[in-house]
Formats: C-alpha cells, structure tokens, sequence
C-alpha cells in the first residue's frame, strides 16, 4: 500500500507542466519572497550556510482562489526539484500506525530525492489546532506528532555523498488561523497571498480574454478600467468564473432565438463578447466575488500578528 501511495504523490520532474513567474499575473511581493527564500537557495546552496541558512517550512495562506497553489508548483519547477503532492487522504490511514509510518515515509524518501518540496494544500486540515475539525482524536494526535517531529529532523546539511540536502515542506491554507501553534511556528515563513489589486484584475482579465481572441472583441483602456471596478473583491478564480459566464451571453441569444439556431449558425458568425455581457453577468445572473469583507479583515488581522 505504501508503494502505491507514494506512486501517486511523487510528481517526476519530467511530468512537471513548465510554469515560468511570468504565467502569474500579480502577486509580486509573494514571487519575490519566494525567490529569495527558496529559488535562489535550492539553485545556489553554497552560498546559502550558516545566518542565510535556507527555512525548511514556508507557508502560503490568503482567499481561496488567489493562486497559492500555481506558485507552489512554479517554485518546484524553477528550483528543478523533486515535487510531492501530498493529500490528506494519501498520507491518512484507518489503520493503527500506518499514517505515521507513511509520514516518516515520505520525509525520507524526499531526503534522499533532494532537493525536494513537500507540498500540501489545506495543511490545516492535517495540522490544525485542537479543537479544529479531526484535532481532538488520539489518533490525529499522534499523525501530527510524528509529521512534526519528521519536519523537526530537516536539516539543511551536507550529505554523505557532499550534496546538500534541501527539503522544504511548503504549506497552503485558506484557514491560517486554524493550524496548530507549533505546527505555525515551523512556518518560518508565512506569505500573504491578497485577492488582486486594481492592475492586476486588469491584466487577469486581458489574458482570461486573450484565450479566445478569435471572437472576443477588443476592449479599450476606459472599458477595462470599468470591468476591473465593477469587480474589485473578486479572487483569480472569480474572474474566471465571471469570464467564462460572459462568454455565454451570445450562446444564450442564439438559443433564445430557438429555430435551431445554435445548430445552424458557423462558428465565425458568433457575435464578440462585450462589457454589456460581463454587466449581465454581474447585474442579472449574480456573479459575484466570493470572499466576504469579514473574512479579509481575518487575513489582515493574521498578517498583522504572524505574516511575514
């Protein structure tokens, strides 16, 4: 079963997708931290010993939707290492004492596949506080017992063949607040990962249009700056999610029209998508952002006391 597992967990570096900071639209201050703090690092360990000493846990956290998870696997990618994708349900057992062999399992094998990233989305759900969903049970207990100790053992050090060894857990959460006081102090890295900015709702709408420039008609400066008003508080997958209703709104026309004219009529003949149609999408069919004002005022108010 173990074999199984991390079968499914270990992303080869050959099946890697290539992701360049550039495929990022925003999130400027999180790509330079990271860069500082594990790019550079992992692709220069010798100048990196003693007070510069790479962390060993680096935590992303902010809205769901905001691209946490597209910069965890753009690190692995430009730091050439080897990538495990961790799940809560791939590294959880009903069996008594098989998650924590499977724990020391992976911390292991990523020691020896150095340099290694060990990636786990929702860390909060294997790492929370007491208290939080599955923290008060024994065998809970035990799993993040022996997940912390196995982190604690990392060390930046040479090994016995000379090379270095590079391990970073690198954690996302929407639920910073959620995780484990001594599981957070671990994190000696903790980034903010923000909904975007005015600029940026600009740029990730540009390119969400770009993808189907065939029929999209061109948006001036004016017009786009009035789509990214009308949007500010959406996440990335918001915009998405808004792009992608308005791009229907001349498919509805046709199929209102009935006829059979969504069947007959060409490809080519497909009116282009307007900000009438992103307006319809706001105003008429509800699509909204989907993080709360109170919820960002938790994120600032985590910043404030934990964020780096």
């Amino acid at each position: 079963m173990g074999k199984q597992i991390f079968q499914e967990i270990l992303v080869a570096r050959s099946s890697q997708r290539p992701i360049t900071w550039d495929d990022i639209i925003g999130l400027n201050n999180c790509k330079q931290q990271l860069q500082e703090t594990i790019v550079f690092p992992f692709l220069r360990p010798d100048l990196f010993s003693g007070l510069r000493e790479p962390i060993n846990g680096l935590l992303l956290y902010g809205p769901p939707g905001t691209g946490k998870t597209m910069l965890a696997k753009c690190v692995a990618y430009q730091t050439e290492s080897t990538f495990f994708n961790v799940s809560v349900s791939s590294i959880t057992s009903k069996f008594l004492g098989e998650s924590e062999k499977l724990v020391k399992g992976v911390f292991t094998l990523a020691a020896k596949l150095s340099p290694s990233i060990i990636f786990i989305d929702e860390i909060d759900s294997i790492l929370g506080s007491r208290g939080s969903s599955g923290g008060g049970r024994e065998s809970s207990r035990r799993f993040k017992n022996e997940f912390l100790t196995q982190w604690s053992n990392l060390s930046y050090s040479l090994a016995e063949d000379g090379s270095f060894n590079r391990v970073l857990v690198l954690g996302c959460t929407n639920l910073p607040w959620v995780i484990d006081d001594a599981a957070r102090r671990r994190f000696q890295k903790r980034i903010y990962c923000p909904l975007p900015n005015f600029q940026d709702r600009i740029n990730l709408i540009e390119m969400l249009l770009s993808k189907n420039k065939d029929n999209i008609a061109e948006f001036n400066n004016d017009q786009l700056q009035e789509l990214a008003q009308l949007t500010d508080g959406f996440s990335n997958s918001d915009l998405l999610t808004l792009c992608k209703d308005a791009s229907m709104e001349p498919i509805r026309e046709l199929i209102k029209k009935g006829d059979n004219s969504i069947l007959n009529v060409d490809k080519n003949n497909i009116r282009p998508i307007n900000l009438k149609d992103f307006k319809t999408s706001i105003n008429s069919n509800k699509i909204k952002g989907s993080v709360n004002l109170n919820t960002i005022e938790s994120y600032d108010q985590w910043t404030d006391q934990f964020g780096s």
